[in-house]
């Protein structure tokens, strides 16, 4: 199916059907209203954000791009600032805004919402482009598209006169695409926001008929391996060892053989270098490496990622992988070491109560239903710091095409239907007597 097909197809999924009369309050029916309402304004919003260049480590993009979101959320009436991080990090900050409704009711549910400034592309390019109802540029899907539609929402829930109703923190990281490290700073006032939550709604990509009460983390491993140098007819006996290539490529194997088949556990030799002259830069992830055909050779990097649900999978892959490295082939030995990573989202009951309401709020506003994406079609995302700590839902942004590529677009219907479904779930979620496992 080509694209222009596909955008029709998506439109269409995404234009709801007349729902019926009684599925909606009068309010609720003026909430959706005013979505339609701002709409044209909140596509300018997106247009203005994605021409602001911002890739994770250009500071100063990054900022511009938060200041756009500031000021929508300061003439809301929310109370907003910026929080730095250490210059020795390297990242720009994070976007924090507070709402107080005055007619917040006790039993009310605080509503967390997430949104990341940054972009994976890097540089200056990808600008807006829009041709009819879909638009191209860095940052449109992934998640430039998502944070505008927490803008839409909450300005139609403002001009709906219900925005007084509720208790919300917003909370827009600006590393979520390299988070700055470590974590324990970079995440310190997500955290802290979740804390202060019942509820917690993140924005990355969404679709029409998914949203997301699980997903896998994300950690990092580096495996280096040292074997003896010496002449290549030596190779095998006990003189000479098996060289560093060899034990690299038996630890790998075992690595497959293994692990590669449980349920949501992946792990991905990212690089691999190799030689008798190697130097490698983890931050970099790249290296350069030398060596003569009748050489062994004496040392091999490797550098990957490591996927998991819970906890207990990221534990139980880790020490399988060490004891597999602790196994040396003569003459060679090997250490691995890992890295702090993005924590699992295992499903938990107050995810799905809360995938419960937005399924019926989606039914209500005539789109179709909603379940849960599989975990592992999902990567890595701010969401899993807090899952722990409040019934979390994700995937409530836009839909789109091409994320972290320089094909990346978004169906503007979705931002429409995005925002409509959201605005709809917060006023739910805010009423009073609501109960959440």
């Amino acid at each position: 199916m080509n694209r222009i097909a596909l955008a029709t197809a998506v439109a269409t999924l995404m234009t709801p059907r007349v729902a019926p009369a009684q599925t909606l309050s009068a309010r609720e029916a003026r909430l959706r209203a005013q979505v339609a309402v701002h709409f044209d304004q909140a596509v300018d919003l997106l247009a203005r954000a994605v021409n602001v260049s911002s890739g994770t480590f250009n500071v100063a993009g990054v900022r511009a791009t938060g200041a756009l979101y500031r000021r929508e959320l300061d003439l809301l009436g929310f109370t907003t600032r910026w929080v730095d991080l250490p210059p020795a990090m390297k990242r720009a900050g994070h976007l924090i805004g507070e709402w107080r409704g005055p007619r917040f009711a006790a039993g009310g549910k605080r509503i967390l919402l997430i949104g990341h400034l940054d972009t994976v592309f890097e540089g200056d390019g990808q600008r807006f482009a829009r041709r009819d109802t879909v638009a191209r540029g860095a940052g449109t899907a992934d998640m430039k598209g998502g944070n505008t539609a927490i803008i839409l929402a909450l300005k139609a829930l403002k001009a709906a006169g219900l925005l007084d109703e509720m208790r919300i923190i917003v909370v827009m990281t600006g590393d979520e695409e390299a988070a700055g490290r470590p974590l324990s700073i970079s995440r310190r006032d997500l955290i802290a926001a979740a804390r202060e939550s019942d509820v917690a709604l993140a924005f990355e990509g969404g679709d029409a008929r998914t949203a997301t009460i699980a997903r896998r983390g994300a950690s990092g491993w580096l495996l280096t391996v040292q074997g003896r140098q010496s002449h290549s007819s030596g190779i095998f006996r006990d003189g000479a060892g098996y060289g560093a290539v060899f034990e690299a490529a038996r630890i790998l194997n075992e690595f497959r053989e293994r692990l590669s088949r449980q349920p949501y556990l992946t792990f991905n030799p990212g690089t691999i270098v190799g030689g008798t002259d190697v130097s490698y830069d983890t931050a970099a992830v790249s290296g350069t490496a030398a060596g003569k055909t009748n050489i062994i050779a004496n040392r091999v990097v490797v550098q990957g990622d490591l996927r998991f649900l819970t906890d207990r999978q990221e534990d139980s892959a880790r020490a399988a992988m060490r004891a597999i490295v602790a196994t040396s082939l003569p003459g060679t030995t090997a250490t691995i070491t890992f890295e702090e990573g993005y924590p699992g989202m295992p499903p938990t009951d107050g995810a799905r109560e809360v995938l419960r309401l937005f399924d019926q709020v989606s039914q209500d506003l005539g789109y179709p239903a909603i379940e849960a994406l599989p975990p592992e079609r999902r990567g890595a995302g701010d969401v899993s710091f807090v899952a722990g700590i409040v019934a979390s839902l994700d995937g409530l942004g836009v839909d789109g095409f091409g994320s972290h590529s320089p094909e990346e677009g978004v169906y503007l219907p979705s931002l429409k239907m995005a925002a409509e479904r959201a605005a709809l779930l917060m006023h739910r979620l805010s009423r009073p007597r609501l109960n959440l496992p």
